[in-house]
């Protein structure tokens, strides 16, 4: 079976383009393996790292938060043309989460807001192997800290590194499910 890879991170659109970038490296990072990638079908740095990962010829399923492709498209404004299938929850933007994170055996972090750090908290709570896209801000640059001062325990396997191979690398060769 195939192994599945979450990138989680912001959907801000406004973005440096720096970010993109290393959304990109990591989005065909991901497709130089044989694994699938699952996203939450949104847009910003992860629209970036999944339409790379698909036009390098990756699997990308995305998790929606609607429950239809009008719903996704009027009411979350959520593209559609990154994906090779998008599964609609209807669950709103948590619940989709959960159900994200929980199809994933490694979750990738790059950047982020609150809806990632709660993406991030499921996969240290479900015990995953997690990588932090460090130099990319938000959550991915602050896990480290919040591990070491929230200090719960966890079976999760945390790897951090600057480098969107290298990092993928470590996740792929840490995670139990290959």
């Amino acid at each position: 079976m195939k192994i599945k890879i979450g990138i989680m991170g912001s959907a801000e659109q406004s973005q440096a383009d720096e970010l993109h970038d290393q959304a990109r490296q990591l989005g065909q990072s991901v497709a130089s393996h044989d694994v699938i990638l699952l996203t939450g079908a949104t847009t910003g740095s992860i629209y970036a790292a999944g339409k790379a990962a698909r036009d390098a010829g990756a699997l990308h399923l995305g998790i929606s938060p609607a429950h239809d492709v009008v719903e996704h498209v009027e009411r979350f404004g959520l593209p559609t043309d990154a994906c090779d299938a998008i599964i609609y929850t209807g669950f709103g933007l948590k619940g989709r989460n959960v159900v994200l994170v929980r199809s994933c055996d490694i979750v990738l972090v790059l950047g982020g807001g609150m809806g990632s750090l709660n993406e991030f908290t499921i996969a240290y709570d479900e015990g995953k192997t997690i990588g932090c896209l460090t130099g990319t801000g938000g959550v991915a640059d602050e896990i480290r800290h919040l591990v070491q001062v929230l200090n719960k325990p966890s079976k999760a396997r945390i790897f951090y590194n600057d480098d969107p191979k290298e990092l993928l690398d470590a996740c792929l060769n840490g995670s139990s499910e290959r």
